[in-house]
């Protein structure tokens, strides 16, 4: 018997999105992420209940801000001390890992589904998951988007609005679309 499209999805294999199992996980999180969006911060904490059993790895410490999405929240790993503004989203189809006293500003997107090129496998659903690796001390300025795939180092800042396609190096600092070095720090 073959791999299921999870497994496949998990070894970082092609797969379809079109999946009883991962319609499943992916409802799961919904309803997570919904119970967390909506609660009171009173009465939510750092994460909602729900999200909070949901999620993978993650510090007593971290703190994600509402509203908040993703797509499984099965694959995120968040440090201590790791910080998500409002608007955050992580489609984890692929782990995303983000390393402690790390901070994401307003809206960051972080995607790591790469769906087929062919159009035809595209419509059926193929897609791939990379996995995103975010160091310690990262900051994360508002509305940047990490592509499936990227790693970036510690230390490093990306600016707001920056697309990161391409691994970036530890201290670094990046901006643009796509983005790009400027100048040391």
């Amino acid at each position: 018997m073959g791999l299921s499209e999870r497994q496949k999805m998990v070894g970082g294999e092609w797969y379809c999105c079109f999946d009883p199992e991962l319609d499943d996980l992916r409802w799961q999180a919904r309803e997570a992420v919904h119970e967390h969006n909506t609660m009171s911060p009173a009465q939510r904490g750092n994460l909602g209940p729900a999200l909070a059993k949901l999620l993978g790895d993650v510090a007593a410490t971290a703190f994600i801000e509402a509203p908040f999405h993703c797509a499984y929240g099965i694959n995120i790993s968040l440090g201590h001390r790791v910080y998500l503004n409002a608007g955050c989203t992580i489609l984890d189809s692929g782990s995303v890992r983000i390393g402690e006293g790390s901070m994401l500003g307003p809206g960051v997107h972080i995607y790591c589904a790469e769906h087929h090129k062919d159009p035809a496998l595209r419509g059926a659903g193929l897609e791939i998951a990379r996995p995103v690796a975010i160091g310690a001390n990262v900051w994360i300025g508002g509305g940047a988007i990490l592509m499936a795939g990227v790693t970036i180092g510690d230390g490093a800042i990306i600016g707001a609005g920056a697309v990161v396609t391409k691994d970036v190096v530890p201290g670094a600092t990046v901006v643009g679309n796509p983005a790009r070095p400027i100048g040391a720090r």
